[in-house]
């Protein structure tokens, strides 16, 4: 009886702590990579086993065992373990490992398309708080991996691990001056000498961005760059490497005015957003932003494709459509658009949240060089401050993202179609509700457990007053 009663207790503790294993899984794998606290919901044994899954599932689609992944991590603290674990995983299941170190995402991209690798993974938790942590993976040539496209095979292989022993395990490779091959590839096209003076702060956050922007700055001696916060630092001493969130840019715009310069850039913790700041002190909205580009790239691409999400930003559709482009909508995600992108061979692609997305001959990825470049060079032969050039685009008004916590995502969804029923309705991403004066996007996160709102007018009254409606609906 006594042995009876041991087994249950073995029995029931076993299974809670798979259900509790599958629980943190759950809230970890996410919609475009993984993400969670480190050493309560992402550990070195996870990161092992989710590099040894994704080899696996590379050596099945592949068809062969000897492959190649690029592996590279950030600056933060707990990195390099991750980072140790994950390689050991990779060879451990047979992949040879190309180890870049430490570099930003869009590095990382351009070392797996150049490289010619079979994958990537790369420990990054982007923006998030210091105590998180997080795996970005990509197929060969950038290719997206996450929802839709490879995420939930590998968190269930992760939470059933079981190794299968390869005939010889991978060796390690260190490769040095990636980020210096990316800058010259980057500006390959681009004629640097034609970009006038300025005087331009630089905000990275004590984050990744700063690794590619020091070596694209010393190719531009014209401009006077003035740094802040670019020691790499996985504290995060001066602010959350978040540019999106207005409180992470507030030094900087008042660094752009003390100094009198022509413009601020800020780049979030992996380096893969970035955000520009007017000569007046005020952030150039990411729409605009996109639309501008959109033009520059259409002016060598007649008629492209040019893709953006579905989040309120008409300005970048009118610029599209005014520059000869197609325009194409795309559900938000760093990952869906650009598999969107290599769906309809676009050109550029732009997300509200501030990455830009460019189609190169080997691989479509964040290229914020290449956005830095082309801008100053348009300021350039415009000779019009940022100010100056983004006034006439200014043509809506918007609310900013707006979050909101413990909302039941269903339940709005239900209540916005009963009160807006008779508007456009769109189910791309969420739901955007279309009238002809204003327009709205109502989604739940994709990595946060919220649920955001995105509202546009054509006028700033309207735009408080539906924003402060959609607002009470989405709270009752």
């Amino acid at each position: 009886m006594l042995f009876q009663f041991i087994f249950a207790i073995v029995f029931i503790a076993k299974n809670y702590l798979n259900v509790k294993k599958k629980h943190v899984m759950s809230n970890i794998f996410k919609a475009y990579d993984i993400r969670g606290i480190y050493g309560t919901e992402l550990t070195e044994d996870i990161a092992y086993k989710t590099a040894r899954a994704f080899a696996q599932m590379r050596q099945k689609e592949l068809q062969k065992e000897k492959i190649i992944i690029v592996a590279g991590r950030d600056m933060r603290l707990s990195s390099p373990g991750l980072s140790e674990a994950l390689i050991r995983g990779l060879i451990d299941q047979g992949a040879d490992v190309i180890d870049i170190g430490l570099a930003s995402t869009p590095t990382f991209y351009f070392a797996v398309c150049e490289l010619k690798a079979d994958g990537g993974m790369i420990i990054s938790a982007s923006h998030n708080p210091k105590e998180y942590n997080g795996i970005k993976i990509t197929r060969e040539s950038a290719v997206p991996f996450g929802a839709g496209c490879g995420m939930e095979e590998l968190q269930s292989e992760v939470e059933n691990f079981t190794a299968v022993e390869p005939a010889e395990k991978g060796i390690i490779k260190k490769y040095d001056g990636i980020t210096d091959e990316q800058v010259k590839y980057e500006e390959q096209g681009i004629d640097l000498s034609k970009i006038k003076k300025f005087k331009i702060v630089v905000d990275t956050a004590n984050a990744m961005g700063a690794d590619y922007l020091e070596k694209l700055f010393a190719d531009l001696p014209q401009v006077e760059l003035i740094k802040m916060n670019f020691a790499l630092d996985g504290t995060f001493p001066a602010h959350q490497a978040d540019p999106f969130q207005e409180e992470n840019t507030a030094d900087l715009k008042k660094r752009v005015l003390a100094e009198g310069a022509d413009l601020g850039i800020a780049t979030d913790g992996d380096g893969d957003r970035i955000f520009f700041i007017d000569n007046e002190g005020s952030m150039l909205e990411p729409a605009i932003l996109r639309g501008i580009m959109a033009k520059i790239f259409l002016r060598d691409n007649p008629g492209a494709t040019v893709c953006y999400d579905i989040r309120p930003g008409k300005i970048t559709e009118d610029m599209i459509r005014e520059n000869g482009g197609i325009p194409s909508v795309t559900r938000v995600g760093h990952s869906l658009i650009k598999k969107q992108m290599i769906e309809t061979s676009a050109v550029f692609g732009g997300e509200s949240s501030g990455h830009f997305f460019v189609k190169f001959p080997h691989g479509v990825y964040e290229a914020p060089m290449v956005v830095i470049m082309k801008l100053l060079l348009e300021l350039s032969e415009t000779n019009l401050s940022l100010a100056d050039y983004a006034r006439p685009l200014k043509k809506y008004f918007h609310s900013g993202e707006i979050n909101f916590k413990g909302a039941d995502k269903e339940k709005v969804f239900t209540r916005l179609k009963e009160k807006f029923s008779d508007a456009e309705i769109n189910d791309l991403d969420g739901l955007t509700f279309t009238y002809p004066d204003f327009w709205f996007n109502v989604r739940g996160s994709n990595t946060e457990s919220l649920v955001r709102l995105n509202l546009e007018a054509r006028s700033e009254a309207v735009m408080k007053e539906k924003t402060d409606e959609v607002s009470s609906i989405i709270r009752e």
